[in-house]
């Protein structure tokens, strides 16, 4: 059973915009770091963005950095992310998961995190 679930997923146009979110019923969310991640047929799974919970410290790859935004709803548990000015390189199924806090900062690392949702298909297309 997933400890995270995704949702928001679906079909855009180029140039569209999507929010994706994450909660984690099964989990204490401030005793964790959450990452955001990616992956298109034939590729690798790919870190997008990551949040430190405890401090709200976020970060994101250079790749999508300025064109996606991660955000937090602390009363709903919820951790978003804002897909921008989409395009067709866009498209894969977008995983959020969870490793426990380091006391440092958060990781996307695909190895580092221990918990992952079933993810959500993102399919940008005419």
């Amino acid at each position: 059973q997933s400890q995270l679930v995704e949702s928001g997923g679906g079909l855009v146009q180029p140039g569209g915009s999507l929010r994706l979110a994450c909660v984690a019923p099964g989990l204490t969310l401030e005793h964790y770091a959450i990452g955001w991640f990616r992956q298109a047929p034939g590729k690798e799974r790919e870190g997008l963005s990551c949040i430190r919970m405890r401090t709200g410290w976020t970060t994101y790859a250079r790749s999508v950095e300025g064109q996606f935004n991660l955000s937090l709803n602390k009363a709903r548990d919820t951790i978003y992310l804002q897909l921008n000015n989409l395009n067709v390189d866009d498209s894969a199924v977008y995983y959020c998961a969870a490793k426990p806090d380091s006391g440092y900062r958060c990781s996307m690392d695909v190895s580092e995190m221990k918990y992952w949702g079933k993810g959500a298909l993102v399919t940008v297309s005419t």
